[in-house]
């Protein structure tokens, strides 16, 4: 499994991993992490989760995967095609305003990604996934209906999904994510939360 801290890629096995992991309470895996502003504040925020910070981008992952801090691991990966390495360890799974492949692959109900998703959750695993109004828009559809239509895809694949809540210009401005803020002062500061369990 390919790991990046500041600019320098390493692999890191399943045992290092496990050991890397040994004495958390929970593992919070956050998918499509951008720079990793929010995984490195969640693991600041709670010393005893360890946050795993995805994506396929190393360039982004530059700053905030320099700090060293024992319980932040930042991963180079595709989401349609996670490590087999965190299969069964994850009990919380974040995905915070995606686009791109990402969204399309939510919208679509991707099989790499639903799959992948399943197969890193251990029991009772938590998912959030919060979906703003301008990724969809440029997706072809209105955040309702996007929102609708993924939570149909996360049932389809198993999941149990709570009914969805809105996030409001507030909420974005204290989320901890560049691109929440960023969503807070742009021209369609609108977002849903949805949450389920498998």
């Amino acid at each position: 499994m390919e790991t990046i801290q500041g600019k320098k890629p390493c692999t890191l096995d399943l045992n290092k991993l496990h050991a890397r992991l040994t004495n958390h309470q929970r593992v919070i895996l956050d998918l499509g992490t951008g720079d990793g502003k929010f995984a490195f504040h969640h693991a600041r925020t709670f010393p005893c989760h360890f946050v795993i910070g995805v994506d396929s981008c190393r360039e982004n992952l530059h700053e905030y995967s320099r700090a060293k801090i024992s319980n932040l691991l930042f991963v180079i990966a595709n989401a349609q095609n996670l490590p087999h390495e965190l299969n069964g360890l994850i009990s919380h799974i974040t995905i915070n305003f995606p686009w791109g492949s990402l969204l399309e692959s939510l919208l679509n109900g991707d099989s790499g990604l639903t799959c992948g998703l399943k197969s890193i959750a251990c029991p009772n695993t938590a998912i959030t996934i919060r979906l703003n109004g301008g990724a969809l828009s440029e997706a072809g559809t209105a955040l309702e209906a996007g929102a609708d239509r993924i939570q149909e895809v996360m049932r389809e694949s198993g999941w149990q999904m709570k009914n969805p809540s809105r996030m409001g210009k507030s909420d974005l401005q204290t989320f901890p994510s560049t691109w929440a803020k960023r969503l807070a002062f742009g021209r369609d500061p609108r977002a849903i939360e949805l949450t389920g369990t498998l």
